[in-house]
């Protein structure tokens, strides 16, 4: 890996090529013009002919040097929820509905260009990214349809099929998209290993099996229009699904004391949403968009474990809900300024009643039974500034003001109030070169779980719900240089630093309960080299490595301890490493990806340390096209039959004044699988 990475940085040191991709020049007032600002890279379809991609999905996965970040539809709020990729312009109006799905959905013959903007760019929505890609739709019509019938083999004889289809037209602005899935597999909870438990000295004092299973069945569908009303554009979508998860336990002792156990966990969720979203311009200069959603999901779990002539049970029952409303301005008085403002309100609610009880007596939780609603507001306003074609400039402040309350086995309520500045400068100070500096305030999020009870029944560990909560802050920097050779080749260079105030973490609670609380203040430093090498030049034609590795520095107090140590699950190093080649104009494509570390970050909690263990996962893949309507594909998922686990130091008590009881080892096999997929294009 480290030969991989060095080789690379030398090769784009010595290079003074060029990207194939055209740099634009000159700054419009519409910002999917093909006509754009110095820094953004143009790719039409004609760069993705060679590996003959399905869908937009396919085509922004061979971006050169572009990492797709699909968003996180668990933040509340709509702005922090967004990923790195605009369609038209703008961000889809559905969170349930995931980036990758919307994506997915696009075809390659509707994509008319993909634009990718970095470091930010006037007129360009950013989201909060520093990259970002904007793909642009024909304003052609097109019809649709595809069906996909795929499924998952395993070793031992299960069949896992998954069935997708989806329907659209688009006719210029008019729009209309209807797709379903379903599904029924398992995960890697299902496999046979084992757990082994040492004493201080090594000696082993108990040796057991694992048998584990699951399985899970999910059925989704979404719907979209899109039509021009009053002027503008409106889009309104819609989602409606519902899945289930079964999970199983064995622990069949072989030798040392104990006894046999056994755990069943049934989970079962019902979500839906609607978006609308509008936008029209105001003026050749001026456009206004609107963005409404609300979103509603019920979940219920039931976990039993038995072993010892004992029993226990952990019962969980939530609802849970998102009501956002978001308006955005967007001037652009010249090709050199760009300005936005607007504001977005939010009202988001968990109600959640747990219950645990051992042999049929009911043990008291904290915070058991709680209601927690957020009612947030936020405003923001930021100005782009290009002084010169070398230079761009983003500035913002968002304020964020919110108010938490909490009912129930708690009456609690906090408010809080944040400013959340931000400063960006890109510098191109010439062809495939570029720097890019950020400056800003971050704010995270409470997760309304951890003010409930919680439970893992399989290692019968259960937590406290804790209703004196904070989010963490931090001021971060970030630094990156850019390095664009022979036509598709990147190699950036990223290092972040920043100063963590109110760290999340676990700590004791009242009843001998331990919860996630604040501990205090820390630093985190991260630095990664990529690289994005085409092998044409090298004799391999048509192929493309691309090459990470990271490492990570984080630093906290523990709070038990008062010992400086990392933070919670954080890894120190990350690596992966992909190729992929296409062959006779992508009628065959094949690659493999590999992810190389084994590093899955240590846990700290209050009567044990948990490092956690998971070996590289290696997918096979090939791809046949026989015409343009149709694709097989075969995945060999887990092909080298990697194991997953964790080793646990249990502690006779709090770790800071208790010795360790004994060391558990635990190690399960999901073994490899073949994912078929046949997809056709009606």
């Amino acid at each position: 890996m480290k030969t991989i990475l060095t080789t690379g940085a030398a090769i784009c040191a010595l290079m003074a090529g060029t990207a194939q991709a055209q740099v634009i020049q000159t700054p419009t007032a519409d910002p999917t013009s093909a006509a754009d600002q110095t820094g953004v890279l143009v790719f039409t379809p004609d760069f993705f002919a060679n590996a003959s991609p399905n869908t937009a999905l396919d085509m922004i996965a061979r971006l050169p040097g572009f990492q797709f970040n699909p968003g996180n539809n668990g933040t509340r709020g709509f702005a922090g929820a967004a990923g790195n990729v605009l369609i038209d312009g703008d961000r889809p109006s559905s969170k349930s509905d995931g980036l990758e799905g919307v994506l997915r959905r696009i075809s390659a013959d509707s994509v008319e260009r993909i634009e990718l903007i970095r470091g930010g760019a006037p007129g360009i929505d950013m989201q909060g990214q520093t990259v970002v890609a904007n793909v642009v739709l024909k304003r052609t019509v097109t019809t649709e349809r595809v069906l996909e019938a795929n499924a998952y083999f395993y070793p031992d004889g299960y069949v896992g099929p998954v069935l997708a289809g989806q329907w659209s037209r688009r006719e210029g602005e008019t729009q209309t998209e209807a797709s379903f899935s379903a599904t029924t597999d398992r995960t890697d909870g299902t496999g046979d290993g084992f757990r082994r438990r040492y004493d201080v000295n090594g000696n082993l004092i108990q040796d057991a099996d694992l048998v584990l299973w699951d399985r899970f069945r999910n059925i989704r569908g979404t719907g979209a229009i899109q039509r021009t009303v009053a002027g503008g554009r409106l889009r309104v979508n819609a989602l409606l699904g519902w899945g289930t998860h079964e999970f199983e336990q064995d622990l069949l002792i072989r030798s040392g004391p104990g006894a046999d156990s056994f755990n069943v966990e049934e989970n079962e969720e019902l979500d839906g949403e609607l978006g609308v979203n509008w936008s029209r311009d105001l003026s050749p200069r001026t456009s206004l968009e609107l963005t409404a959603l609300q979103r509603y999901g019920q979940e219920e779990y039931v976990g039993d474990s038995a072993g010892s002539g004992n029993t226990s049970t952990f019962t969980a029952d939530a609802t849970a809900g998102e009501s956002i409303a978001r308006g955005v301005l967007r001037f652009r008085p010249n090709d050199r300024w760009a300005y936005e403002t607007g504001g977005e309100v939010a009202y988001n609610f968990l109600d959640s009643d747990t219950a645990y009880s051992e042999n049929g007596v009911p043990v008291p939780l904290g915070n058991a039974s709680v209601k927690v609603e957020e009612l947030r507001g936020e405003v923001f306003g930021q100005a782009t500034w290009r002084p010169s074609d070398r230079w761009t400039i983003e500035a913002g402040l968002r304020v964020e003001v919110s108010e938490i309350s909490q009912s129930g086995d708690t009456d609690l309520s906090k408010s809080f109030v944040y400013p959340k500045p931000r400063l960006q400068a890109t510098f191109t100070p010439a062809p495939g070169h570029q720097f890019r500096l950020r400056v800003e305030r971050e704010v995270g999020q409470l997760d309304f779980g951890d003010f409930v009870a919680s439970a893992d029944i399989d290692i019968g560990q259960v937590e406290a719900g804790n209703p004196d909560l904070e989010p963490h802050k931090a001021w971060e920097i970030e630094a990156v240089y850019e390095r664009r050779f022979w036509d598709k080749g990147v190699f950036d260079v990223t290092y972040q630093h920043a100063e963590v105030e109110d760290v999340i973490d676990i700590i004791p609670l009242v009843g001998g309960f331990e919860g996630v609380g604040n501990i205090g203040d820390g630093t985190s430093d991260f630095f990664q080299l990529r690289l994005t090498l085409p092998t044409d030049r090298l004799g391999v034609p048509g192929g493309r490595l691309i090459a990470r590795g990271s490492w990570s520095w984080t630093e906290v107090t523990d709070p038990l301890t008062g010992e400086p140590r990392r933070f919670q699950g954080n890894q120190y190093f990350g690596c992966g490493v992909d190729f992929n080649q296409d062959l006779a104009g992508g009628r065959w494509s094949w690659g493999l990806q590999h992810g190389c570390n084994v590093d899955r970050g240590t846990s700290f909690r209050i009567r044990e340390v948990r490092e956690g263990y998971s070996e590289p996962f290696v997918t096979l893949w090939g791809q046949w096209k026989p015409d343009d309507r149709t694709t097989v594909r075969l995945d060999l998922g887990n092909a080298t039959d990697r194991q997953n686990g964790y080793d646990r130091d249990i502690y006779t008590g709090p770790r800071d004044v208790s010795p360790v009881a004994y060391r558990e080892v635990r190690r399960t096999k999901m073994s490899p699988w073949l994912f078929v997929q046949v997809r056709r294009t009606f």
